[in-house]
This record gives C-alpha cells, sequence and structure tokens, in this order.
C-alpha cells in the first residue's frame, strides 16, 4: 500500500496545481461598472460560450476537481 499511497500523492499533488493553475487563468465575472452594463451581450453571445477557451477552461476545471476529490477521498480510505 505504501507504494500506492505515494502515486496517489504525487497525483493530487500535480492535480492540485492544475487546479490553481486553471482558476487563475480564467477571466473574472465582475469587470466593475462595464461589467453590469455589459451584461445583457454576454446573454446574447451565450450560445458560444461553452466553445470558446473561457467555457474549455471551466471544464477542464470542473474535470480537475472532481478528479482531485476523488483522489482524496481514495488516499483517506487506504489511511
Amino acid at each position: 500500500m505504501g507504494v500506492l499511497t505515494t502515486i496517489l500523492t504525487i497525483v493530487q499533488v500535480i492535480l492540485c496545481v492544475a487546479v490553481i493553475a486553471l482558476v487563475l487563468m480564467q477571466q473574472s465575472k465582475s469587470a466593475g461598472l462595464s461589467g453590469s452594463i455589459g451584461g445583457g451581450a454576454e446573454t446574447f453571445f451565450g450560445k458560444n460560450r461553452g466553445r470558446s477557451i473561457d467555457g474549455l477552461l471551466r471544464r477542464l476545471t470542473i474535470i480537475g476537481a472532481s478528479c482531485l476529490a476523488v483522489t482524496t477521498l481514495i488516499l483517506i480510505m487506504i489511511q
């Protein structure tokens, strides 16, 4: 079990760094006054949002966070 724990710990550290990087690469949702004025345009062009870089980063963040949660639960059950 020592080798499995070591491998999962290394994978978890890599996932932690990846999730932090993915969150930092995303654009903020609040852009002050200009963000509140331009909010209507975001709902109008929202259909293509999933195909953009922001949609990809959001999807990768969700996948990375899910994998991080699973590896954490596996490490807890091993110990």
